[in-house]
């Protein structure tokens, strides 16, 4: 198998070699651009597996630099570096479109996994019309899904919801996130839709069921939670 190809977009050429070396010895094939405009024109030729980018570019936000790239309907994974490390610096790296978000200074081992993480995820996506997270089970051709092989009976929005949870299982979905990828806003509308069809995507989900699989996250938004019986507790 060829060796998984990642963009690198760092406008320090020190901090670019130190992800560039720790990328090279595990074997990733790097390609390294300094500026904004320059990686925005290699993100879009589609042929990286991941892309990092650094949250500041010179004079260029790297959130605008993801915007851009999400808005030009490229989907390859993004991890998002920054010394910007607090809880609402993450949540607009996420919320504008970032998969994964590492504060600086990070492990190089921390950096790694993460990226390994990224990557596998994509390629089961990409390559699996299946999505599976504990007892829970989605088709994603036949728009169909089952928990603990019953089927469940999901309507075409609610199914749109369940399949970003899960291709994020385990990591929060933002509200924006939700409004952005199932309701195509990029504004609220100040109304209540995404608690009103959350909560009948629970029902859907827990009715009969012993232990919970969808959990609120106060002020944030929602995330799949292996259940307890899964976990073995």
């Amino acid at each position: 198998m060829p060796p998984s190809s990642i963009l690198l977009i760092e406008d320090e050429p020190e901090g670019a070699a130190i992800v560039g070396e720790a990328l090279t010895r595990e074997g990733y094939e790097v390609v390294w651009r300094a500026t904004a405009s320059a990686g925005l024109s290699e993100a879009g030729l589609g042929q990286h597996h991941l892309i990092i980018l650094d949250r500041m570019l010179g004079n260029t936000d790297g959130l605008h630099v993801l915007t851009t790239l999400r808005e030009a309907g490229v989907t390859t994974p993004v991890l998002m570096l920054s010394a910007l490390a607090r809880s609402e610096n993450r949540i607009d790296g996420l919320d504008s479109g970032a998969d994964d978000y590492l504060g600086k200074p990070f492990e190089p081992k921390e950096l790694l996994a993460r990226v390994r993480a990224l990557i596998r995820r994509s390629q089961n996506r990409m390559h699996s019309a299946i999505l599976i997270y504990g007892d829970l089970e989605l088709h994603v051709k036949s728009r169909t899904a089952h928990r603990a092989g019953r089927h469940l009976a999901l309507s075409p929005k609610e199914f749109e919801i369940l399949k970003l949870l899960m291709e994020h299982a385990g990591d929060v979905v933002t509200r924006d996130m939700l409004l952005q990828k199932v309701w195509k806003l990029n504004f609220d509308p100040q109304t209540n839709v995404i608690d009103v069809n959350m909560s009948r995507l629970r029902n859907r989900l827990e009715d009969g069921f012993e232990y919970p699989l969808l959990e609120t996250v106060r002020g944030v938004g929602f995330r799949l939670i292996c259940p307890v019986s899964e976990a073995g507790l």
